[in-house]
């Protein structure tokens, strides 16, 4: 839908002529969608390989034992059980402001298929046909779970200090279903006799650590993957009472908990856990959900020129239907480019909305305003006058100028794109010719008076004049 809006005139400078412009705004877009994570219920180890890391982790703590290496003698020790801190942070260095969100905790109803009940008496868990019912709470990235992975970007971190009494790394980490893989993971050991078992890690972030070294709470395990059976990069974070592995343990505490009478959490998150995941801006349609395993293409950017085509995202966690979202565009002076507020319709652990706009007025420092069930996140973003010289093509002239009926384009290498732009930033016209190169543009159709002409190489140089047309 395209909707034109009149405003008061807005002045601006563009290469140091002062212009007066009416603001528009056109082609503004709302779409929101939901992701269902392991949608076909693939279960984390196959039973087979669930009792083979039992055995190998016995034999682990009889070699520590022998050695006099063992850390933790006793199991389950009076005075009560260990408390964790959430396994997995942001890594140092970037501004999300949450990356994940849980797809599935410990299924409580020891029937099967689809008998389901989580520690909340809900149904976010699941089993299989084979008799599997889940055993762990799968933590998943959220947004771009692939390129946070290869980033590094979200760390699996000791939810409670202990001893490691098995690792294992080097197994292929890009698993998109069910396979017989195995997956790179971290065993610990806490004082209390238990163990956390932390699967699914990237191929060659494992710690360095030594089986029988002590962590720390909060150190960093490794990197979240997709290693073994997996969908894609999630945390499987399972916990067992003692090294017999007869008792497991759900950390979450509720009404339909019957394994432990409390939370195991030092802090508890709540069921319907809501958050803005990351409110962006982007240079062009984000690729949000990736063919498995390809790293999604964020096109994520801060710094515009008038003109530009931005996207603007707002990624959010356990939304539920009925929830307000308002957003909000601020230009520089805080004055309201852009606002609105809406309903979700739909329920679920992840969901995405964006919209996109090509008639930003000035320039400046701008703000992009996410406000979610109590929450808000601001996202800066600039916009900056056409540049005539950054990245600039070389050898490059066009003829003649002032020109009538076409602009005649000269350049030492192939010209890909160029685009015509008016005095209000606006793009009036775009041509493409990615194997011939671009010789020549049209200007016929267009009214007299003053435009800009950016044109771009294959490499990926670029350069802007100011031409007149007659």
């Amino acid at each position: 839908m395209k909707k034109i809006t009149s405003t008061s005139l807005v002045l601006l400078s563009i290469f140091g002529f002062l212009i007066t412009v009416q603001a528009q705004e056109s082609f503004q877009k709302i779409n929101g969608e939901g992701y269902r994570f392991n949608e076909t219920k693939k279960p984390c180890l196959t039973l087979e390989q669930r009792e083979n890391i039992k055995i190998a982790l016995k034999e682990s703590l009889n070699l520590l034992k022998q050695e006099n290496k063992l850390a933790f003698k006793e199991t389950n020790k009076a005075g009560g059980h260990v408390l964790f801190d959430w396994p997995i942070q942001q890594a140092a260095g970037f501004s999300y402001n949450d990356t994940w969100a849980i797809s599935g905790y410990v299924d409580h109803n020891t029937a099967y298929p689809n008998q389901l009940q989580d520690y909340n008496c809900g149904t976010q868990t699941y089993d299989t046909t084979s008799g599997y019912n889940h055993q762990g709470v799968d933590i998943y990235l959220w947004p771009f779970w692939w390129k946070q992975m290869d980033d590094n970007q979200t760390e699996i971190i000791a939810a409670a200090s202990g001893q490691i009494i098995a690792k294992g790394d080097g197994q292929f980490d890009r698993s998109c279903g069910f396979n017989s893989n195995q997956w790179n993971a971290v065993y610990v050991q806490h004082s209390d006799g238990s163990v956390a078992w932390y699967g699914h890690m990237k191929n060659g972030s494992v710690t360095t650590k030594n089986v029988g070294d002590m962590v720390t709470t909060g150190e960093v395990l490794g990197t979240v993957g997709s290693s073994g059976n997996s969908t894609g990069p999630h945390l499987h974070f399972e916990v067992y009472t003692n090294a017999s592995y007869t008792q497991l343990v759900d950390p979450y505490y509720g009404t339909c908990n019957s394994l432990n009478g409390d939370s195991w959490w030092l802090n508890q998150n709540p069921y319907s856990n809501p958050s803005i995941n990351a409110a962006l801006t982007h240079s062009d349609n984000p690729v949000v959900f990736s063919n498995c395993p390809d790293q999604e293409t964020t096109f994520e950017s801060t710094n515009f020129e008038l003109g530009d085509t931005i996207y603007l995202t707002a990624f959010l966690r356990d939304q539920v239907a009925g929830n307000n979202v308002s957003v909000q565009i601020l230009r520089p002076d805080n004055s309201v480019f852009y606002n609105t507020s809406f309903n979700a319709t739909s329920t679920g652990s992840l969901w995405y909305y964006y919209w996109y706009f090509n008639s930003f007025d000035v320039i400046g420092e701008w703000k992009w305003v996410v406000n979610f069930q109590g929450e808000s996140i601001t996202h800066l973003f600039n916009i900056q006058t056409l540049s005539i010289d950054e990245n600039e093509l070389q050898a490059v002239s066009i003829y003649p100028n002032p020109a009538k009926d076409y602009i005649n384009i000269s350049s030492s290498n192939p010209i890909t794109k160029a685009q015509l732009i008016d005095i209000q930033g606006k793009r009036i016209k775009t041509i493409q010719n990615v194997s011939e190169g671009i010789r020549k543009m049209s200007l016929g159709d267009l009214s007299n008076g003053m435009y800009f002409l950016s044109l771009d190489s294959d490499s990926n140089q670029k350069k802007t004049f100011k031409i007149i047309k007659e």
